[in-house]
């Protein structure tokens, strides 16, 4: 698909930051927008319908499924989380740059549907870290801590097919480096190519 937008998929295991860092990204760049996933898990916190995730149940997820509605969709923690093909291609067709925090099951499949797709792997700076970050956020039971440590040996080993891999230890310098691959991405040849077509054809420049 020749989009003018850019597709930035963000994973990370449960506590390594990726959704503090997103958020602030958002917040620093306008032109980057969310992608809203939907999943089978009940709220947490603050989190409403429509914001953080679409909040469906398990009929209505096997809807979508057999629509063909979801670009990549995995089971993660028991419950089930999907990303929307129309959502993401409405919005780079208009030149959004989108970005998707998913697992890295997802982050795989999007690049199968989206070859121009950016993939950022988050890690934590160590495993005591992790865990004091699961800890402090106050959200899980002692068991389901456990559960997502040991997800996250199995999510971690698979950062080499990711494109970049950002080691969150200090917060401001780890979104910093995360503002650095958007912004590289929109200057590479192909991007520019997709973003400023007029440019490249007033300019007389070939399509290579």
């Amino acid at each position: 698909m020749d989009h003018p937008g850019n597709l930035f998929v963000v994973s990370a295991p449960s506590g390594a930051g990726k959704s503090s860092l997103v958020k602030a990204l958002m917040e620093l760049d306008s032109h980057v927008q969310p992608s809203v996933s939907h999943t089978t898990r009940a709220p947490r916190g603050q989190e409403k319908h429509g914001r953080e995730y679409f909040f469906i149940s398990e009929p209505e997820f096997d809807a979508m499924v057999a629509a063909d509605g979801f670009v990549e969709w995995a089971n993660v923690h028991g419950r089930r989380y999907g990303t929307s093909r129309r959502a993401i291609e409405e919005r780079i067709a208009q030149g959004a740059d989108v970005v998707l925090e998913i697992d890295w099951q997802g982050a795989l499949q999007i690049r199968k549907s989206f070859a121009d797709a950016v993939l950022v792997f988050i890690l934590p700076p160590s495993w005591e870290e992790l865990r004091s970050r699961l800890e402090r956020r106050g959200e899980d039971s002692a068991d389901v801590i456990e559960l997502r440590l040991a997800n996250a040996r199995q999510e971690m080993a698979q950062v080499g097919k990711f494109d970049f891999v950002i080691i969150n230890e200090v917060f401001e310098r780890a979104l910093f480096d995360l503002k650095t691959i958007v912004h590289a991405q929109r200057l590479k040849v192909s991007a520019q190519r997709r973003a400023r077509a007029d440019t490249f054809a007033s300019l007389d420049i070939p399509a290579s």
